[in-house]
């Protein structure tokens, strides 16, 4: 088997060796149109891999095979981590070239990964054709899943070059086999074959297209055999939460625009959100505040540092000792004893002692008035009224409100990805933008809700400055930050900032 470290021993090193004498002798002894050449470049870091220049040494062969691939229909695939296009599955399809290259890839060329590899590949076939156009992407994984052992990519694309975007990017790991960074790229090829080891350190991303006339076509798959033993799951530790910090009603006074301290708008704000469970509240600070805090934001004495592993996210965020004072300022206001009240009474949910209690009142049956009715329709990212009734149960025993804050600068390239170490719980997610005027939602950076292990997007929340948005999140609600692409850059130079800045809180009951 190939090995993950560059001092591998004999044995290993034997197979490589055989790998270069097989592939030079089946170039220089064989003629048929579609052999495999002798240019190949093999690597051990980050992890093993194989690049194979000029694979198919019949140039008419490789056109009349492009030329078929883009006749296919193509599905447009977008979610968390990818945004490309991509055929259905390619193994009952007759083309002429398109039936030939699966012959010899999951022919011959299997049977040889088989000697060479020392690992009984079988003759499943999974191979499909991807079109990767201006903006397209697929973030940081690891291709694990049960039975993969193998993976290649057959590159079909015109003259390519760096500022082309598309590189397969290939992230070193740390001690707990998590993605630091990546430490090589490989430049998509006309008539080249990629392909490496499935493992558990086998991390890579195909970087964003940035060329908005070139298309990085390819055929890609998998070889199927025994999955390599991998390590446990590691588990990051989870982020501190706080109770609120003891500020008074003046605070809210200062920042808050006045508009939402009036109880009968709070009063209208709870309903509609009871209703949707989610609600966006523009014009939320002062306008002289939010000034502050912006000016503040895009000053270069701020140092952010790049969150990660970029298996589950990437943006910046600060450390909230270091930052301005008016900075500081604004979020002691969202971690405040007034704003917890606050939140209670434009959203109905128990963030404070002094609130909800004149809710609890039951009817026959054992249950609350908001148990009955309060999610009763909902179709946005809450719980039904069955579930709510439930959590209500569980949160008394949870001691006092909590919350737990980050402050974030989004530019290109950043996002969030779903991932199954995430604690599934209720809770109350706020975003305050800063400096994101005339974001458009083609650019990403948008917020998505979807229901656990299902596809069904349930709300999506954009960028808007100085909005306040808040939803109600329950168990089986997931969400990710799409994906912030090359077109956003028009936007943000216009606004002469290479970033937009949100506050990202979570309340618990």
């Amino acid at each position: 088997m190939w090995l993950h470290c560059p001092s591998f021993p004999v044995a290993g090193a034997l197979r490589w060796s055989a790998f270069f004498l097989f592939v030079s002798s089946r170039a220089s002894g064989c003629h048929k149109p579609l052999a495999i050449s002798s240019d190949i470049q093999l690597d051990c870091e980050p992890f093993p891999h194989c690049q194979i220049t000029h694979f198919l040494q019949s140039e008419g062969f490789v056109e009349s095979l492009q030329a078929e691939l883009l006749q296919l229909n193509f599905n447009s695939k977008s979610n968390d981590l990818y945004k490309f296009q991509q055929s259905d599955d390619l193994r009952e399809r007759k083309e002429h070239h398109i039936s030939q290259i699966r012959s010899v890839i999951f022919g011959e060329f299997r049977v040889w990964l088989s000697e060479v590899l020392q690992v009984d590949l079988e003759a499943t076939v999974d191979i499909s054709c991807a079109k990767y156009e201006h903006t397209d992407v697929l973030l940081c994984h690891d291709d694990e899943l049960e039975g993969r052992r193998v993976a290649f990519i057959l590159y079909l694309v015109p003259p390519w070059e760096v500022k082309d975007g598309g590189t397969l990017d290939l992230f070193s790991t740390d001690e707990h086999c998590q993605p630091v960074s990546v430490v090589k790229s490989l430049l998509p090829c006309w008539n080249s074959l990629v392909f490496f080891e499935v493992s558990p350190v086998s991390f890579h991303q195909v970087a964003e297209v940035l060329s908005e006339e070139k298309c990085r076509l390819s055929l890609s798959g998998w070889f199927h055999g025994p999955s390599l033993p991998r390590p446990s799951r590691y588990i990051e530790p989870p982020v501190p939460r706080h109770t609120h910090i003891p500020k008074d009603e003046s605070l809210l006074f200062e920042w808050v625009n006045e508009m939402y301290l009036d109880p009968r708008y709070q009063a209208r704000v709870q309903q509609e959100f009871e209703e949707s469970s989610e609600i966006c509240l523009p014009s939320f600070l002062q306008e002289e505040k939010l000034r502050q805090v912006r000016s503040a934001l895009q000053s270069s004495e701020i140092q952010w540092e790049q969150k990660g592993p970029p298996n589950k996210r990437c943006y910046g965020c600060v450390d909230m000792q270091s930052v301005p004072s008016c900075v500081q300022e604004c979020w002691e206001l969202l971690s405040s004893e007034s704003f917890f009240i606050l939140l209670s009474n434009l959203t109905g949910l128990r963030l404070h002692y002094l609130c909800g209690d004149e809710d609890e009142s039951e009817n026959e049956d054992g249950k609350s008035e908001t148990e009955n009715g309060g999610g009763e329709g909902n179709t946005q990212a809450s719980a039904s009224s069955t579930d709510a009734g439930a959590s209500s149960t569980e949160k008394k025993d949870k001691g006092p409100p909590t919350c737990v804050g980050e402050l974030r600068r989004w530019t290109h390239g950043d996002y969030t990805l779903l991932h199954d170490s995430v604690k599934r719980e209720y809770a109350l997610d706020l975003q305050l933008h800063m400096g994101c005027a005339g974001w458009k939602s083609e650019f990403g950076g948008f917020t998505s809700y979807i229901a656990h292990d299902e596809d069904e997007e349930l709300l999506t929340v954009y960028p808007e400055d100085n909005s306040l948005a808040l939803v109600y999140r329950d168990k089986d609600t997931l969400k990710f930050i799409k994906h912030i692409n090359n077109s956003s850059s028009s936007q943000l130079s216009s606004q002469n900032t290479p970033a937009f800045y949100e506050f990202s809180f979570n309340y618990y009951e």
